[in-house]
């Protein structure tokens, strides 16, 4: 309110539209100006994979971290694992589409979201998805016991989630402890 009152005794006696139409021009002053500072424009999702990983570092990470947990089940002793790997990493690009609907058939009309200038265009990376693990061998200085066998098949099913036909566990030989 303080503004307002300054505002008056500045103008003196003139309306209160006056003041009104002097604050609007300056509004419309301002907009007219702010096009004329560069745009910075909010941070868009990257058109270029993340640093990717090869299909051979995230097995053996995998399985690293999968001989860590393992070995904290009871009675799994030494642990080693190896792991089967399907494909590499895949990238998940933005889509568009629009469906049509006629008497008598549907059409599904798909594009991918390009991003980019004249030179540099390249289509939106949505995703990067990992390569997909689809077995696991487990050997350990338990695996000779049932319920140790078990109590692993239970753990690389929940961690892998991979089906217990994907999974083998057996003990670890003497000479190779």
């Amino acid at each position: 309110m303080e503004i307002v009152e300054r505002l008056r005794g500045l103008l003196g006696k003139k309306s209160s539209t006056f003041v009104v139409t002097l604050l609007g021009a300056a509004g419309l002053l301002l907009i007219l100006l702010s096009s004329f500072l560069p745009e910075s424009s909010p941070k868009a999702k990257s058109t270029e994979p993340p640093e990717s990983i090869s299909a051979e570092e995230y097995r053996i990470s995998a399985e690293e971290r999968l001989e860590k947990f393992l070995c904290g089940i009871e009675g799994a002793g030494q642990v080693k694992v190896c792991l089967t790997v399907g494909s590499g990493e895949r990238c998940v690009y933005a889509s568009e589409g629009k469906i049509s609907h006629s008497s008598d058939r549907t059409e599904e009309e798909r594009k991918y979201v390009i991003v980019g200038g004249n030179s540099e265009r390249s289509a939106l990376v949505e995703k990067v998805e990992l390569p997909e693990i689809t077995g696991a061998a487990v050997i350990c200085t338990g695996g000779g016991s049932p319920v140790v066998q078990e109590r692993i098949y239970k753990a690389v099913t929940a961690v892998l989630g991979l089906p217990a036909g994907r999974i083998y566990v057996t003990e670890l030989k003497e000479e190779n402890r």
